[in-house]
């Protein structure tokens, strides 16, 4: 039987949507947000209705009425830490959702729009690894100051997916193998998976692991404490410069790959030694956590949007194929990764999980 699934996933500035029957794929739009059309809402929570009837109504243009799906996945929000897998959208988890006491973000609306319009179907419901998926083992919460710990927040959905993709093609299961995942977009994250379980990695939000396109990752603590009291900059200051001003974007002005490689291209070696070094440090976290797996590796595997860049990609290889196989998979494949999450539960090959406040 193919399942007819609606897969939705709103970011800051677009919502994209997917219908697929199984595997194949009925349609996939994405709807861009000017500023003038969210600049109305005074919180994320509150472009509910408005992105929900921009779904429906492309639905019914397409001819996919409501009532012909089977289920309904969204990309999963800031809620409380809970394990990877595919949850179902319960009261407790819309309440929190909707309260946003964790942050307000795109995805929160994920989960939201996907109950609703599950309801109208009389479909269930879920969201699959969200950027809260925490199974890191107790040496990796510690940070060396018990104020603070290490947090798991990282590109879940997309390094599941991929390692489950590089499980399959080694003829194994994802939950029997080790991995080390580096998802690289405007953040990077970079985990070590074993036997099903991310163990070990860096908080990619603001303030671990490499630099990235828009990011700073990990300062030197003693000068980062320095620059906060040194009345030049305000605490919202700071905080940009960790994300949204830091890294690419703090050394050359952009946080563009095309454009960095143009650069160096038209030769430009300072942009070079930056793009370099970024990839040196992503290949020093893989390398890192190569001893948390104690060097049984089944597989690296590199991800997200820079992982099109083939500059990039060799730079890293470099440091790192001395310790096993890798493996690229380009692009962020969250449609894709949300399709494959849905399948699973609903033949029955992954348990469903019950979220609690």
């Amino acid at each position: 039987m193919e399942y007819r699934i609606l897969i939705i996933n709103p970011g800051s500035t677009s919502t994209k949507y997917a219908v697929f029957d199984g595997l194949k794929e009925k349609l996939v739009k994405t709807i861009r947000h000017n500023h003038q059309d969210l600049d109305k809402f005074q919180t994320i929570g509150d472009q509910f209705d408005f992105r929900t009837k921009l779904i429906e109504t492309g639905l019914k243009e397409s001819g996919i009425a409501v009532s012909s799906l089977d289920c309904v996945i969204g990309r999963g929000g800031l809620l409380k830490a809970i394990p990877g897998g595919v949850w179902k959208v319960n009261k407790d988890m819309i309440t929190d959702l909707k309260e946003a006491e964790r942050g307000e973000h795109a995805s929160n609306l994920g989960g939201l729009i996907a109950s609703g319009i599950a309801e109208k179907a009389n479909a269930p419901s879920f969201i699959a690894d969200p950027v809260v998926v925490d199974e890191m083992i107790d040496s990796a919460r510690l940070s060396g100051h018990p104020e603070l710990p290490r947090l798991s927040i990282f590109h879940a959905l997309n390094q599941k997916a991929t390692a489950r993709r590089a499980a399959a093609e080694m003829g194994k299961a994802y939950e029997n193998c080790s991995f080390i995942v580096a998802h690289m977009g405007g953040g990077v994250s970079v985990g070590a998976h074993l036997n099903g379980r991310v163990i070990d990695v860096n908080n990619a939000l603001n303030g671990e692991g490499p630099f990235s396109p828009e990011r700073s990752g990990t300062l030197p603590a003693g000068q980062l404490v320095e620059l906060c009291f040194s009345d030049k900059y305000t605490k919202k200051d700071i905080l940009k410069k960790l994300k949204g001003n830091g890294g690419l974007e703090a050394y050359l002005g952009s946080a563009d790959g095309t454009e960095i490689e143009k650069m160096i291209k038209n030769g430009d070696k300072n942009a070079e030694l930056i793009y370099n070094t970024m990839a040196y440090q992503v290949a020093k976290e893989i390398g890192a956590l190569a001893t948390v797996l104690q060097g049984k590796v089944d597989g690296i595997i590199l991800t997200g949007g820079l992982a099109y860049s083939n500059i990039l990609i060799d730079e890293i290889k470099k440091g790192i194929e001395f310790i096993g196989k890798v493996f690229v998979f380009p692009g962020e494949n969250e449609i894709e990764a949300l399709r494959d999450a849905a399948i699973r539960v609903l033949t029955g090959k992954e348990k469903i999980q019950e979220y609690i406040r």
